[in-house]
């Protein structure tokens, strides 16, 4: 996680949970002048919009004060769903069995891109099983990863 997400979810967690909810992720994107906060958040009782509204009115409030983000930004705040990214290990703990679909940062066994069952977390490594093979992933190199939702 990048020291610039690390510092906003330091910032924002205490608000959120104090709401009530679980702050599951954050993603920072600029792009030129175009900078996206996107927030999601979680609780056992599911998301609505009315929730995602009032944890977007506590944490403007939040940036208002400490304003970490320079200039204009579009923030939003939303469940992480169904394909929910994920961003801990203890995400991934949550998720054994559920089928994934994993980025890397770099090639690992010559490849960068895994979808698979997530079989378990040792330590630091993320166990994904695909087709007959497991991968010991190295979470440090994970670049993006979420769930794939069956139906």
């Amino acid at each position: 996680m990048s020291a610039k997400r690390d510092k906003l979810e330091e910032m924002l967690r205490p608000g959120v949970e104090a709401l009530g909810f679980e702050l599951w992720g954050i993603e920072h994107q600029s792009h030129g002048r175009n900078t996206m906060l996107r927030v999601y958040i979680d609780s056992e009782n599911g998301i609505s919009v009315d929730d995602c509204a009032k944890v977007s009115h506590q944490i403007s409030g939040v940036l208002d004060v400490e304003d970490p983000i320079a200039g204009e930004y579009t923030l939003e705040v939303s469940s992480p769903g169904m394909d929910r990214p994920l961003y801990t290990l203890d995400q991934f703990t949550r998720y054994i069995g559920s089928d994934v679909s994993v980025r890397l940062r770099m090639a690992f066994e010559g490849r960068r891109k895994f979808l698979g069952r997530l079989v378990g977390v040792e330590g630091d490594e993320v166990i994904v099983q695909f087709e007959d093979h497991e991968y010991l992933l190295p979470f440090d190199q994970i670049e993006k990863a979420q769930v794939v939702p069956s139906f």
